[in-house]
């Protein structure tokens, strides 16, 4: 069913109006059904207290990811591999939520040396078919574990044309 609003204070009281309406509806079907991708660490490790990513309809919130060598559970000594790494740990996360890296509309990149940015996205240019997500690349002082990059995103589910 389509509603019209009609309103003498213009635009901003129209837009009010449809968010109330919207509103409304999504509270009369009821909160939004949410899917946990869990952080799985290393055997006898003990549980972070975060989820790999959360499923929320048709988004996808992942969080932050690091490179981590899985023999040392440091990060990789080296820029490259640690930037392998580390998009590996998200197209697992995104890959086992049902999504595709290029799902992917936003990604955020921190890094402690912004002079990896180059080695960074050579790697990265790798992981998608298309059109790129937004990405924010952003100096940081320090990652945990020593690591050089984290990196987050969003991703929002789109139809898969058929060949």
């Amino acid at each position: 069913m389509r509603r019209s609003f009609v309103s003498k204070c213009g635009p901003p009281c129209t837009l009010l109006a449809a968010l109330a309406l919207a509103t409304g509806a999504a509270l009369a079907q009821g909160a939004p059904q949410r899917s946990y991708i869990e952080h799985a660490g290393p055997p006898g490790s003990k549980p972070l207290p975060f989820s790999d990513a959360v499923l929320t309809q048709d988004t996808l919130y992942v969080a932050g990811h690091l490179g981590i060598d899985p023999r040392t559970g440091n990060a990789a000594a080296d820029a490259t591999t640690e930037a392998r790494l580390v998009l590996e740990a998200v197209r697992h996360t995104v890959e086992t939520a049902g999504f595709a890296m290029d799902d992917l509309v936003s990604v955020t990149v921190f890094c402690t040396d912004l002079g990896l940015y180059d080695t960074f996205n050579s790697v990265y240019q790798g992981y998608f078919h298309g059109r790129y997500p937004a990405r924010a690349f952003i100096g940081a002082d320090k990652l945990v574990r020593g690591a050089h990059f984290e990196v987050l995103g969003v991703g929002v589910k789109t139809p898969r044309k058929l060949p």
